[in-house]
């Protein structure tokens, strides 16, 4: 089997923590330079020291905030004059929890902003050089939620299912090129965004939060929380030559949650 990644770039999106530094990580490890971006310099300048160079790898970071597309765009635009991408990892903070009766029409604006046009902006970047090399991978870290919608997070339900059917429709566009695109969900990952939303939860019912972490931990079948290196050992593999032939599919990593097929 195939996995090797050296000479590959690769770009991160949200690479400073959590499911994006875990993703970063192991595609380190299978031999790409990466490329991070997030907003905090600080949180970036640490992420990428945690990265392998074992096989000469050399990794690099810039800051972009994905709340202001024009600057992603500038972003991007300026890595992609210098080195061709040959895989993209789109990856940005979810949107606030709640009722989707008490989202604001501005919550849903701003999301769609953020990981919509965004990803939109990331790939029409990469695209060409991916062609060019005949090789590439873009992948969405997006939510379980595209198959069975999460209850308290109405925003987030809504943006999560257009970034799984932009994806779609464009894995159909790039097939032919040998640009795969797919999305990997995440379950219930041990990051600071599960920890949010537990205490999220928690004051919205009057509870604990160690209640709402048991109540959740009790309806996976494995009966624990996902711990993000496994994570990010399912987008490398996405991003590696074996998984050449896999386009325009959803990968729940949940331990078994998800109740759809």
């Amino acid at each position: 089997m195939n996995l090797s990644l050296t000479g590959k770039t690769a770009v991160i999106c949200g690479g400073s923590q959590g499911l994006g530094l875990a993703s970063a990580r192991e595609i380190a490890l299978l031999g790409a330079n990466c490329i991070l971006l997030s907003r905090s310099d600080a949180a970036l300048k640490a992420a990428v020291t945690s990265l392998d160079t074992s096989k000469g790898q050399q990794h690099d970071y810039h800051t972009a905030d994905f709340n202001h597309h024009e600057k992603v765009q500038a972003v991007i635009r300026a890595i992609t004059d210098k080195t061709i991408v040959h895989i993209l990892v789109n990856n940005t903070g979810g949107p606030s929890g709640g009722p989707i009766l008490a989202a604001e029409g501005a919550a849903f604006m701003q999301a769609f902003q953020m990981h919509v046009v965004c990803n939109q902006i990331m790939a029409q970047a990469v695209i060409p050089g991916m062609k060019a090399e005949g090789f590439g991978r873009i992948i969405q870290i997006i939510s379980t939620s595209v198959k069975a919608p999460i209850r308290n997070l109405g925003v987030s339900n809504t943006i999560r299912a257009a970034v799984a059917n932009w994806a779609k429709t464009l894995a159909g566009e790039m097939a032919p090129f040998g640009i795969t695109v797919n999305n990997v969900l995440p379950g219930s990952m041990s990051t600071d965004r599960l920890r949010s939303l537990f205490r999220t939860n928690a004051e919205s019912r009057g509870v604990s939060e160690e209640t709402v972490a048991e109540e959740w931990r009790l309806e996976i079948p494995m009966k624990r929380f996902g711990d993000p290196a496994e994570f990010g050992a399912a987008v490398a593999f996405l991003a590696s030559p074996a998984a050449a032939y896999i386009t325009g599919i959803n990968l729940p990593v949940d331990g078994g949650k998800t109740p759809s097929l």
